[in-house]
């Protein structure tokens, strides 16, 4: 248990004295957040939406997994 918490110890400490290290995380977090907002509107549309008739999605998976 002691191992435990000087390893967290030790990576508690080192993010505490980052300097240009938050600024780095900063940086990738919105990248990420900008890749998968990108990501989500063009390569995965809103497949149920454009093929379920009135709106009924439920029937519409009970058919394509039933093979109806």
């Amino acid at each position: 248990m002691k191992q435990l918490y000087r390893i967290y110890d030790l990576y508690a400490d080192g993010f505490r004295n980052m300097k240009i290290g938050r600024t780095l995380w900063t940086i990738i977090i919105i990248k990420l957040i900008i890749i998968f907002a990108v990501l989500k509107v063009f390569f995965f549309p809103d497949f149920l939406s454009e093929h379920a008739p009135n709106g009924d999605k439920a029937e519409f998976v009970a058919g394509e997994i039933l093979g109806d």
